[in-house]
């Protein structure tokens, strides 16, 4: 029986020590998050709105989608997940943005965000990592690539009247998601 505390003193020491020596960086977090987001939005673009809008034929993505009782576009759920983070002041912000935005609303707004969709658009499999002060605050910027990942992507930009480019295919660099982690 005392063998058996000691062990589970022993386990939980090295677990704190662990923890306490465990930091993660600005770009370490970013990357994480990043992850959860980019598998979130692939899956939703390609085994719902594509499989549905595409291959199925039931049900289209539209960007008035609740007028039209249609889904709602991949990067209208990742603005909204966006937004939802924002409320909950989780600790960072991220944003959809692009060099070619349909909605003129998602263009970059600070060089660092120009600064970065240019580099993920010109180092395909590269992220962008910086620090800039915004409002007196310095921000850990990270920026990765947004990549058309089914037809979905490609004909919605191709065919949309606002947008200022037509001509994206599968596997093309449509834009980034900038995150941003405060470092004061």
């Amino acid at each position: 029986m005392k063998k058996g505390l000691l062990g589970a003193t022993l386990a939980i020491t090295t677990l704190g020590a662990a923890a306490t020596q465990a930091e993660i960086t600005p770009q370490r977090m970013a990357d994480a998050i990043y992850a959860v987001i980019e598998s979130d939005r692939a899956v939703y673009t390609r085994h719902v709105v594509n499989r549905l809008q595409n291959e199925e034929e039931v049900i289209t993505a539209d960007e008035h989608w609740k007028e039209e009782q249609a889904l709602p576009l991949p990067a209208q759920m990742l603005r909204m997940g966006a937004e939802g983070v924002a409320k909950k002041n989780a600790g960072f912000t991220y944003a959809l943005l692009s060099l070619w935005p349909i909605n003129k609303q998602n263009a970059p707004k600070t060089p660092m965000e120009k600064e970065g969709l240019e580099f993920v658009n010109a180092n395909k499999g590269k992220n962008f990592y910086g620090t800039e002060e915004l409002g007196g605050k310095k921000y850990f910027t990270a920026v990765y690539a947004d990549m058309a990942v089914s037809e979905a992507c490609t004909k919605c930009h191709n065919d949309h009247i606002d947008s200022p480019k037509t001509d994206f295919k599968l596997g093309d660099i449509m834009g980034g998601v900038v995150m941003r982690i405060p470092l004061d």
